[in-house]
């Protein structure tokens, strides 16, 4: 498989061309140039089918141009020690748990396949890689740890200072080594905006800058992985399935969709965002007003002009109306989302992070629209909806413990960070800041 650029399709790269770039020359993101029909792959995968094995069966049948088999399998086993699970909320309803890797968030599925993919390629070539990546939150610890002390790569990770939960802070400011965190004195979007400049700036085009952000083809397809496992999971006993997708810079969205495009039987897709939702308005009027971002509790979501939205249009031709018949759109506000924490405590005895939150009130109310549960409705029985679960609660104590008036119990791999000491470079949100940083630390 090729993949082009969003913003010239005659520029063909392979695969491990585009993780190596992360972006286009012109600034555009890598789309598959083709959309296999890979229905009879899905077919002969079930419930039994470990993550593992469907993950390595998808991803050698996508990269099967760049990798053979036996490499991908072990990208996939050195990748993913861990799984998704998949709990029961409700009547229909199901949380697909994505938290249970080392950084406790959906984002270490993408960031360590990446981590491998990249170690794998880079092994025998006499070249390195700097990782050079912007995030809101989940993505900067993922990539922290995934890429920790990887051989000839080197990670800066950009974080706007005062916006990401205190734990989040310290998983991606406390490794050291090949990490190095910059905390920018302004909102994501600023930090998205740096990254993004860097990549096209001559002055810097000597460095082997890539990137681990969603806009990376490598972070991008692992992220399509958990929703087969989902569907494995769930195919036999319901005949539409239904996925409801926190969403931020809506790259875990965008993966669902190449997903389904393949031939991935889901039915829609709930775009569920926070009070940034310039998507969700998109899906109604067809006009994309990207704005300074709002801050709110779901942090790792609040983004005003999401990158992926670029991949969306391009893979729907610009056409709102026909991404409205797959893709819903719902926002939440804050209040909704602390008193989702709340109430889901009360019914189910256990936490939810506040972009789970987001994403259950986004999933109530397609239940609530749908009709598709009512007692009169010949569907009821056969139709699911999977909120994708983002984040392990713990990860935001504050907003927890609000919501709820109680302390959760962290689990080990979050409670030692809180102890170790936050190290970071502070530094303006301007491209010149980020540049000046960057020659001086690697020339």
């Amino acid at each position: 498989m090729k993949f082009y650029s969003t913003r010239n399709k005659n520029h063909l790269v392979s695969f491990k061309e585009a993780i190596f770039q992360g972006i286009s020359p012109e600034g555009g993101l890598y789309n598959p140039a083709e959309m296999p029909n890979l229905s009879n792959l899905f077919n002969s995968m079930d419930e039994k089918t470990s993550f593992i094995d469907s993950s390595a069966m998808l991803a050698s049948e996508i990269l099967k141009d760049d990798l053979s088999a036996d490499r991908v399998k072990s990208i996939c086993e050195k990748a993913f020690p861990f799984s998704p699970e998949i709990t029961k909320a409700g009547d229909n309803l199901f949380i697909l748990e994505l938290y249970h890797g080392p950084s406790c968030a959906f984002k270490d599925f993408g960031a360590f396949f990446l981590a491998a993919a990249m170690e794998e390629l880079l092994a025998g070539d006499d070249r390195k890689a700097i990782i050079l990546t912007a995030t809101s939150g989940d993505t900067g610890s993922a990539v922290a740890q995934a890429f920790h002390n990887k051989k000839n790569i080197d990670v800066v990770i950009l974080y706007p200072s005062g916006r990401v939960s205190p734990l989040q802070e310290k998983q991606l400011t406390t490794l050291g080594g090949n990490v190095t965190a910059l905390e920018v004195k302004g909102s994501f979007d600023d930090c998205q905006k740096m990254v993004k400049e860097a990549f096209l700036c001559k002055e810097l085009s000597k460095f082997p800058l890539t990137s681990a952000n969603s806009i990376n083809l490598g972070r991008l397809i692992p992220q399509s992985f958990y929703y087969v496992y989902a569907v494995n999971q769930l195919k036999r006993k319901y005949d539409n399935l239904v996925f409801t997708v926190p969403s931020g810079n809506f790259g875990n969205l965008t993966a669902g969709i190449l997903a389904a495009k393949w031939g991935l039987p889901v039915k829609n897709f709930v775009a569920a965002t926070n009070a940034n939702k310039e998507v969700p308005e998109y899906l109604e009027s067809g006009i994309f007003s990207p704005r300074p971002s709002l801050q709110t509790y779901s942090n790792a979501m609040d983004v005003g002009n999401p990158s992926n939205f670029e991949r969306l249009k391009d893979i729907f031709n610009d056409d709102y109306k026909k991404m409205g018949e797959v893709i819903i759109g719902e926002w939440v506000t804050d209040d909704e989302t602390i008193e989702a924490v709340k109430n889901f405590y009360a019914i189910k005895g256990s936490f939810i992070d506040p972009h789970t939150a987001v994403g259950y009130v986004a999933s109530k109310r397609y239940i609530k629209k749908s009709g598709c549960f009512s007692t009169i409705c010949s569907s009821k029985r056969n139709t699911a909806i999977i909120t994708l679960s983002t984040a392990h609660p713990g990860k935001f104590l504050e907003v927890v413990e609000q919501a709820t008036g109680i302390k959760q119990i962290l689990p080990p791999r979050l409670e030692k960070i809180l102890a170790l000491k936050k190290e970071s470079v502070l530094i303006d949100n301007t491209t010149d800041a980020l540049k000046d940083y960057l020659q001086k630390k690697f020339s």
